[in-house]
This record gives structure tokens, C-alpha cells and sequence, in this order.
């Protein structure tokens, strides 16, 4: 398994190609392999920064068994440390808090500043000493991870060598510029988390593609039928679906909710659904938005966050509380109607005499360049 798997075959267009063989779906081996050739060498969503709004919020996150932590410093830039204490290895924060004054590790009293610094070093040089000339703090502050906060999702790039975000992801920035406008989280009751038995894969591979629509989705197939999407597809960085009626959600009387500002009549009735490679998927629609963070937990589980974003503060607009309740039952709905769909997925490829599946040249265009762009990291890493 691992690095024997062949990938000639997913590299090839659409019309000859294979889909990545069983064993990226159920080795483990494979799952390590590609979280270092994939996930940790791209730019991965861990988090969001809605989760430490303040200077001193600190989350701690769990990435692929890399223990990080999400702080906000005093200046309210948000960082990404390597959670892990410089003196002896400890874990120094291990549940979301405010930190009031320093970052302290529990075991031997190490402190450090909110950016990282590290500030104090009790006895390193015996009782009551506090300082030692091998002990130079300049040079022993957390490690700080790679990151980037675009659409309120947080990315990291563990290995620290990919380029620039917005230089990775230029396509897409420019492509949806004019939702780069502020976001407003809708409150608790727009979050949701889905655990899901699959390899985090096959998540992304089914939000790609609208081919599945009226069979999985007949209530959304119902006014946003097949024939009106059209597939999305920018080789090495994202592929997806668009549609052209999207239908804004209406309350009891008749109510909808604001727009964003600015926008060009094309998102009057349409919607794009983007798969950003690796692992987190966006929606833009001209009143509301969501980011769902694939987070994988091995390699058949994955957990979906998902998190829902209007135009407005919901303190501005009280009004609209059920409204949001509303949106956020539908969309979890169309989410938990994919679950087995993925579920399935991930049973079947434990079928020994499957070869990967063969992609429709006219349907599956999105989905084999998610399969090619993962078979291309995995070759480059590979060498």
C-alpha cells in the first residue's frame, strides 16, 4: 500500500481517467501519507476565527494529531502556535479560555507573551534564579504555524514551504470579489457540527459535483434542478458547481434576509459552490454565506463543521432570528442527506475489484479535478 498505489491513471483527462484507488480511502498508512503530502503541505482549514473574537481568546486544535492553538494577541492579530511548551514538551492550553496576562505552561511555570514570545523562566537558573546563559528566550518562543484568515475560515500550512495564500488562491479571491465584504457570524444557532463515517475525501468529492442532485436532494432539485448548474473547475486550486435560480428563503411574512452590499446582477439569482483543495467548502449567495471545515479525524471519520454568515450583525437584526433558525434547518437537512451517500461511498471502496471508478467526461469534471490535483501532491511528494 502507501507509496506502491498508482496515480498514472488519475492523471490523465477526464474522459480516460481513473478515480484515486481503494487504499486512499481505506489504509491507514495512505491516511498518514497524505496528510503529510497533502494536508500539511497545503493550505488546510483548521478553525474559525469567530472562536476568539477578542484579545487573549485562545482555542486549542487537534490537526491530524498536531496539537495547535488559535490566540489572539493584544493588537487582535490572530495567530497559530505549535501548542507545545519550548522546556519540556507540555500542552499548554488545553481547552478554549481567555487568557488573562500570559501564556503559562502548567508543568514547569514557562510563560509566554499572547505573540508568542516567551517572557519568563522560573528557577531555570536554580531557586530564585530565574535566568540562565543557555536559556536565551529570544530563541525559545512558540513555534508559530503559517496562517491565514480568508471568509472567516483559518488555514495553516504546516510545512511552512507552500506560497502565499493569496498567491495560491488568487483565481478565487479575484473570482468572488465582490463578497469580500465583512461577514457576521449568525449566532450559536447557526452552527452545526455532522460527524460523518468516510475518509474526508469523499466529502469534498461529493460537494464538487450537482450530478447527484435529483436523487439525493429532491427537495433542493425541486426549484435548482440539474439543468440549471454548470460546473466550476480551476486546475490545482478549486473546482465546484454554480447555479442559476437561486431562491432566497422567505419568512411567514414574507420576509428575507439583507443583502450584501454591491453586487452585480448576476448574484441576483445565482449561487457558487466551491470546494477550496484541500478541505473546506464555501457557498456565495447574495444574502447569506457558509464555510463547512472538513476536519479529518481518520481515515473512515470525519467530523463537518459548518457555520452560517449574513450580511448584518443578527443584533441589528433580532427580527430575523427565526428566519436564521429557518436557513439553518434547511441547510443542515440538504447536509444529512448527503451522509449516507458518503457513508456508501466509503463501504464500497472496500470492494477489492474496484479500480476507482470511471468519471462521466460531461458530469464529473469537478470531481476528477479534486482526484488529480490529490494524486499530483501525492506524485510530487513521492518524487
Amino acid at each position: 500500500m502507501g507509496a506502491h498505489t498508482d496515480l498514472d491513471a488519475v492523471m490523465t483527462p477526464v474522459a480516460t481517467a481513473r478515480g484515486l484507488p481503494n487504499e486512499h480511502y481505506v489504509s491507514d498508512q495512505m491516511f498518514v501519507e497524505e496528510r503529510n503530502a497533502v494536508l500539511f503541505k497545503s493550505w488546510s482549514g483548521i478553525g474559525f476565527a469567530k472562536d476568539v473574537p477578542e484579545p487573549g481568546d485562545a482555542k486549542p486544535i487537534d490537526f491530524l494529531g498536531m496539537p495547535l492553538v488559535m490566540i489572539r494577541d493584544k493588537t487582535g492579530e490572530l495567530g497559530v502556535f505549535q501548542n507545545t511548551c519550548r522546556h519540556r514538551g507540555m500542552i499548554l492550553i488545553d481547552k478554549a479560555k481567555k487568557i488573562e496576562g500570559a501564556i503559562r505552561c502548567p508543568y514547569h511555570s514557562w510563560c509566554y507573551a499572547l505573540n508568542g514570545d516567551l517572557r519568563a523562566t522560573p528557577h531555570v537558573g536554580g531557586p530564585g534564579n530565574n535566568i540562565h546563559e543557555d536559556i536565551k528566550r529570544d530563541e525559545l518562543g512558540l513555534i508559530r504555524i503559517r496562517s491565514f484568515v480568508w471568509r472567516d475560515v483559518v488555514f495553516v500550512n504546516i510545512s511552512g514551504n507552500a506560497p502565499e495564500f493569496t498567491e495560491v488562491h488568487a483565481d478565487l479571491i479575484a473570482r468572488w470579489s465582490e463578497h469580500d465584504q465583512p461577514l457576521y457570524h449568525g449566532g450559536p444557532g447557526s452552527s452545526f457540527k455532522l460527524p460523518v463515517k468516510t475518509n474526508w475525501k469523499l466529502a469534498v468529492e461529493n460537494y464538487c459535483e450537482s450530478y447527484h442532485l435529483p436523487w439525493i436532494h429532491p427537495g433542493l432539485n425541486s426549484y435548482s434542478r440539474l439543468e440549471d448548474h454548470y460546473h466550476i473547475e480551476k486546475q490545482g486550486e478549486y473546482s465546484g458547481q454554480g447555479t442559476l435560480v437561486y431562491r432566497q428563503l422567505t419568512g411567514e411574512g414574507g420576509e428575507v434576509f439583507p443583502d450584501f452590499r454591491g453586487l452585480s446582477d448576476k448574484w441576483d439569482e445565482g449561487a457558487e459552490y466551491i470546494s477550496l483543495f484541500p478541505n473546506v467548502l464555501f457557498a456565495a449567495q447574495r444574502d447569506h454565506a457558509y464555510a463547512i471545515l472538513l476536519e479529518p479525524v481518520s481515515t473512515c471519520e470525519t467530523i463537518e463543521h459548518v457555520e452560517i454568515y449574513y450580511a448584518s450583525p443578527p443584533e441589528e437584526t433580532p427580527d430575523l432570528e427565526a428566519l436564521r433558525d429557518k436557513n439553518t434547518r434547511q441547510w443542515r437537512e440538504i447536509f444529512e442527506e448527503d451522509i449516507f451517500v458518503v457513508e456508501g461511498m466509503q463501504k464500497g471502496r472496500h470492494g477489492a475489484m474496484f479500480d476507482g471508478g470511471k468519471f462521466s467526461p460531461a458530469m464529473d469534471g469537478p470531481t476528477h479535478l479534486f482526484h488529480h490535483w490529490v494524486a499530483s501532491k501525492l506524485a510530487e511528494a513521492r518524487g
